[in-house]
């Protein structure tokens, strides 16, 4: 299982991922303070792991799918859900990832 902890910045929501493989497909469980989030949370529950890391075809469910529930389009919370799916398809290895934001 691989574990992503997201913090989506300003709106102070936090998001908690788990994605464990399934065959050839990944389950995906997520935990948000987010009321958007949560109801993506109730739709997304099972992804390939292919079609998550590539923009060909119909691209990413995920992406596909926060489109519907989060109207907030600068969001982390889908991309971490990708970068979770990657990591425990064996598609990248783990490692933080961050925005850091400055204005001068």
């Amino acid at each position: 299982m691989t574990k992503a902890k997201i913090n989506a910045g300003i709106c102070g929501f936090n998001t908690t991922v788990e994605a464990s493989m399934n065959g050839s497909g990944c389950m995906v469980r997520i935990k948000s303070q987010c009321k958007a989030i949560q109801k993506l949370a109730e739709k997304l529950d099972y992804v390939d792991p292919f079609q998550e890391i590539t923009f060909r075809h119909d691209g990413p469910l995920t992406l596909s799918m926060a489109k519907q529930y989060c109207s907030h389009t600068a969001c982390p919370v889908p991309v971490g859900i990708i970068k979770a799916v990657e990591v425990e398809a064996g598609l990248a290895l783990p490692a933080e990832a961050s925005i850091k934001l400055f204005k001068s």
